[in-house]
């Protein structure tokens, strides 16, 4: 039975034809049986894909051939295809939807102008040697509520469009002076997120080298990361070792957390964090209503 994983990645690079590599990928992908998301702008590739791993491993070098992208790196987890309903590639503005595509600048070594990159040991250090280390999260608010890096800020953002707002509303103004550390799930909203910090002010950015995900597979939960992380497939949450701290909290009863539930019946995104039992209550009381032959009248 052949052995299935899930790859995130990301590579900043300048691409002049963002449509041709979005048919090439879609094209690759398709040959290789992969499902999953790729967004290609003309600042680089962003994508998570599930498939067999020899497939994955084929879909790595082959795109790594691609002037730019020689530096892509895999980072691997549980999981598989299931994990993907089917396969989008899609040309955008951004690979990143912060609403600043034309403020980005990329050339050949990657994001122009961004935070500097601090591996998981060398976070610990910084920490160790300054007592003003500031964590910026750099991910939707409700993302935190599951896992967030001890004392971090997380300022209060539903979208990455939020976020130029947000650091321009001068909430964190006296971050300016401070060494704050961006991070998020593999590194890519950092890249941007530092950049922009940088460019209204904020003097001394830093961003983990792969993020929380990379982090995570260094120090497991005996670092600094405290709780789950929310993650972007049929899985949601994912944990580091058999020791992850729940420290969410019910919207329901108030009970330990680590679960989002979509309680959205018309096909958005209506994520409400809940504690096993209630998840069973609210998929209980769908069903009932599913079941139930009585229109419901509106007016």
């Amino acid at each position: 039975m052949a052995q299935e994983r899930i790859i995130l990645y990301y590579c900043f690079a300048p691409i002049t034809d963002p449509t041709a590599v979005m048919l090439w990928q879609r094209a690759l992908c398709e040959k290789l049986g992969l499902t999953g998301r790729i967004l290609i702008s003309k600042h680089g590739i962003n994508g998570t894909l599930g498939g067999d791993v020899n497939a994955l491993k084929q879909y790595g070098k082959t795109t790594r051939q691609y002037p730019g992208f020689g530096k892509l790196e895999l980072k691997w987890s549980d999981g598989g295809s299931a994990d993907f309903p089917k396969l989008s590639v899609r040309a955008r503005d951004e690979i990143v939807a912060f609403g600043a595509p034309d403020e980005l600048k990329v050339d050949e070594n990657g994001v122009v102008g961004g935070g500097i990159h601090l591996k998981p040991e060398e976070v610990n250090k910084l920490v160790e040697e300054r007592d003003d280390v500031v964590f910026f999260d750099g991910r939707n608010a409700y993302e935190a509520k599951i896992g967030k890096f001890k004392n971090a800020i997380v300022p209060d953002v539903n979208t990455t469009h939020d976020f130029i707002k947000e650091i321009e509303s001068g909430k964190y103004d006296d971050l300016k002076d401070k060494p704050v550390i961006t991070y998020c799930t593999g590194g890519i909203r950092c890249e941007i997120l530092s950049a922009l910090m940088k460019n209204r002010g904020f003097k001394e950015v830093y961003q983990i080298d792969g993020g929380i995900v990379r982090y995570g597979e260094k120090y497991g939960d005996s670092g600094l990361w405290e709780g789950s992380l929310y993650i972007f497939d049929k899985r949601m949450t994912m944990n580091f070792s058999p020791d992850t701290l729940t420290i969410g909290e019910c919207e329901h009863c108030g009970a330990p957390a680590n679960k989002f539930e979509n309680l959205d019946d018309m096909g958005g995104r209506a994520l409400v964090l809940l504690c096993d039992s209630c998840i069973e209550k609210s998929q209980a009381k769908r069903e009932a209503m599913q079941s139930d032959p009585e229109p419901v009248q509106t007016q």
